[in-house]
């Protein structure tokens, strides 16, 4: 075997072997990601919103990125349309995903007008307007317990993971790597500002899919709750 043969075997094994032994580094660490931590536990459920759909429109049992959209949903396009495009047609295609926007009775007919101006290319079957009265929307967002508070008009451009246990999820910890090495306090991240295309591309998007992740290991029986960000933090006095 002449030199140029040997040299060519000896590349095409590095080029084999190079991606092998990468996965293999990766196999062990598999099931050690964070998981995406709780915040808030007992939010309430949709219980007499009235909706278009044909069954009750709920919270529990779903993964749902819940959101307000107030008095005006059409005042909501940019919104609705991040939201579309960066959340919800990433992850239609997933078991119990749901967009739910929460309304107050009476704007019905402004919330078919948004819906019929997302759905120019396709159908919503996982986006739902749900419509309650001013106070019982009032309760399902102080139930989140979050920082960010509604306006007059009761919508916000924040909108939230609530899993299918009725938890808001979120990050205890949602300091950068900056923050982190100049020992900056800790902050939560409870919610994602939907006008912001930022933060539903690479946090929203990030912890939707590492929520499907945990829901994928229960399912295999392979998921431990110890892993939480929630008891690396335990006990700081960040």
């Amino acid at each position: 075997m002449n030199t140029k043969q040997i040299k060519r075997n000896a590349i095409l094994g590095i080029l084999f072997f190079l991606p092998v032994t990468f996965l293999l580094f990766l196999y062990p660490a598999k099931h050690n990601y964070n998981t995406l931590d709780v915040l808030t536990n007992g939010v309430l459920d949709l219980n007499g919103f009235s909706s278009d759909a044909d069954a009750p429109i709920l919270l529990e049992d779903h993964l749902t990125v819940l959101g307000f959209f107030g008095m005006h949903p059409i005042g909501k396009h940019t919104t609705a349309s991040n939201l579309k495009e960066l959340v919800y047609d990433k992850f239609k295609g997933f078991k119990k995903f749901q967009i739910v926007i929460v309304l107050p009775e009476g704007t019905e007919e402004e919330a078919r007008t948004l819906k019929a101006e997302l759905m120019k290319y396709e159908e919503l079957k996982f986006w739902h307007f749900v419509y309650g009265s001013p106070n019982s929307i009032k309760a399902i967002h102080q139930s989140l317990n979050v920082p960010d508070a509604l306006d007059a008009n009761l919508a916000t451009d924040h909108v939230y993971i609530i899993d299918n246990e009725l938890s808001l999820r979120g990050r205890l910890d949602d300091r950068t790597d900056n923050e982190l090495a100049s020992k900056k306090p800790v902050y939560q991240k409870a919610s994602y500002d939907a006008i912001k295309v930022a933060d539903l591309k690479n946090k929203m998007s990030e912890d939707v899919r590492v929520l499907f992740t945990e829901y994928r290991q229960k399912r295999k029986g392979n998921f431990d709750s110890t892993s939480r960000r929630a008891n690396d933090l335990k006990g700081t006095d960040e």
